[in-house]
């Protein structure tokens, strides 16, 4: 799914009203008739006193219409205009005019505090203050307004962002947010919805479709897209019937030092399960025991040292290698790292303590051949690209140093973020079980496993970054999110690909009588 930039919305609506011959009113009216029919669906005519809260400008206006409808339907609105300055759009005009024809209970003027409506917190609020648009603070009693919906512990619901936010960079107040329990964005998310600063301003979100332009949204190219099973599918290579292990590549994982062997063997095993033909592990000496023990579908080839790396030297021909799990910074494993990377061609995947040796090295990135995947978390990212003001900041950084190392980032996070370039590729999988050791090694070989096979090194982030996420939303059902470990992601990963092909199951109705008369 695309995620529209600010500019690129204000372009979709101009373009959808001049090819569909209605005005922006029209639009907004349209909009507004979604968020109606989303809270229309789901309470069917209860009467709990629904609180709308009106900017002056559109999303004011979209408000508006919200409230209209609802007020048509006979429910128990309660509409107000958050009068924070004398400006007024177009299309709020309009929509103010038409709420005052509809119901003798008109808008509210709230100028300050003392304004304030009684919100009790069985209440519904629906915050139409600010849309995107929005660029510069709010006024202090706007503020205070916001934190009075926080402070009623009511539903609150945002239309298109949780006022406050902006779409583009992050809030210096966050007294200044609706905190929203749900938002509806319109026609798509908003960037701001995945990432760890900006993220908790809505609990939820839902993007309706507003019927824009369909060959806008399909032409425009966006800097930002959200993968889910839909984008997936086209991704997925189906096996030939008459294949051999040799058609799907071999992998060499190299890594461990001593008392960091599970490293690789996560690594190697995750390779496996992602559908490389064969695997060989590179390890210390004290590697070899445990792996040829406890990973038999493996081949192992050891360093001379009994702890460490110290040269990595091997007579095979492998298809794609990843490295740095497990595997110690000493300075005898660096220059094994940096004579490996003088001469290597395969395809690489780099992470964990190779990571950290590049950061401490960084002349040393220049050998990187190009799209290598690098696949750092946060403070390995943070050494990588040096510290950043926010998550704006760091998604600037990453994408310069994407660019100046022709590398492929995996920023891994609760929507890992892959950076290609000035594309960004946000991630829809995934859960808090994956907040335990071990994890990060498996992601870095179900990504080796799909390069293995012949997925592009991109192709082979994304879809990886998904699968790994999506093995784990299976398996935290059955362990829950404190139990969850890395080798169960690996073990589910077989259930990760078969949901690509499954299809949403649908709640059984029944008869109640019926139901009773069979017992």
């Amino acid at each position: 799914m695309k995620i529209f930039s600010k500019e690129q919305i204000y372009k979709g609506d101009q373009i959808t009203a001049k090819k569909q011959k209605i005005s922006s009113t029209d639009l907004m009216e349209r909009a507004g008739i979604q968020i109606f029919n989303w809270v229309h669906q789901r309470m069917q005519g209860a009467q709990v006193p629904i609180h709308v809260f009106c900017g002056i400008g559109n999303n004011g206006g979209d408000g508006l219409v919200v409230a209209r409808h609802l007020i048509i339907y006979g429910y128990n609105v309660h509409t107000y205009v958050v009068n924070c300055s004398d400006k007024r759009t177009e299309d709020f005009l309009v929509n103010y005019d038409l709420i005052k024809q509809t119901t003798k209970k008109w808008p509210i003027m709230l100028n300050c505090e003392a304004d304030f409506p009684a919100i009790g917190p069985d209440d519904i609020i629906v915050d139409a203050v600010f849309g995107i648009g929005l660029n510069r603070p709010p006024n202090e009693w706007v503020k205070g307004l916001f934190q009075y919906f926080r402070a009623s512990k009511a539903f609150t619901l945002a239309i298109d962002l949780p006022s406050g936010l902006y779409p583009d960079k992050v809030p210096e107040d966050e007294n200044g947010v609706v905190w929203a329990d749900y938002t509806l964005s319109f026609q798509s998310p908003k960037l701001v919805f995945f990432l760890p600063q900006t993220s908790k301003y809505t609990m939820q979100w839902e993007a309706l479709d507003i019927d824009i332009d369909p060959e806008f949204l399909q032409k425009t190219e966006t800097e930002v897209e959200l993968m889910g099973k839909l984008e997936m599918l086209p991704i997925y290579q189906p096996r030939e019937k008459f294949s051999n292990k040799g058609t799907y590549g071999h992998a060499l994982i190299i890594g461990g030092s001593y008392g960091k062997i599970g490293a690789v063997m996560l690594s190697g095993r995750a390779a496996l399960a992602s559908g490389s033909g064969l695997v060989t592990t590179f390890t210390p000496k004290c590697g070899y025991i445990p792996l040829q023990t406890a990973f038999p579908e493996a081949m192992t080839i050891t360093d001379s040292d009994d702890e460490k790396i110290t040269a990595i030297k091997f007579d095979i021909e492998p298809t794609v290698i990843a490295i740095g799990m497990g595997m110690g910074t000493h300075k005898d494993t660096h220059l094994a790292l940096q004579e490996f990377l003088k001469g290597n061609t395969a395809p690489l995947v780099i992470d964990a303590d190779a990571l950290n040796i590049l950061s401490k090295h960084k002349s040393d990135l220049k050998l990187l051949k190009p799209q290598t995947v690098l696949t750092p978390h946060p403070k390995e990212l943070e050494r990588l690209i040096g510290k950043w003001k926010d998550d704006f900041d760091k998604l600037k950084k990453a994408k310069a140093f994407s660019k100046k190392y022709k590398s492929i980032l995996v920023i891994k996070g609760a929507h890992t973020i892959t950076v290609f370039e000035n594309k960004l590729y946000v991630n829809s999988t995934g859960n808090p079980g994956l907040a335990t050791g071990g994890t990060g090694d498996v992601l870095t070989g179900i990504i080796t496993g799909l390069i293995c096979q012949g997925y592009e090194p991109l192709t082979a982030s994304i879809f990886g970054v998904y699968l790994h996420g999506k093995s784990a939303d299976i398996a935290v059902e059955d362990y829950g999110y404190q139990s969850l470990t890395a080798s169960h992601v690996i073990d589910y990963m077989g259930k990760a690909f078969l949901n690509l092909f499954e299809k949403p199951q649908l709640p059984q109705v029944t008869n109640d009588n019926e139901e009773a008369n069979k017992s």
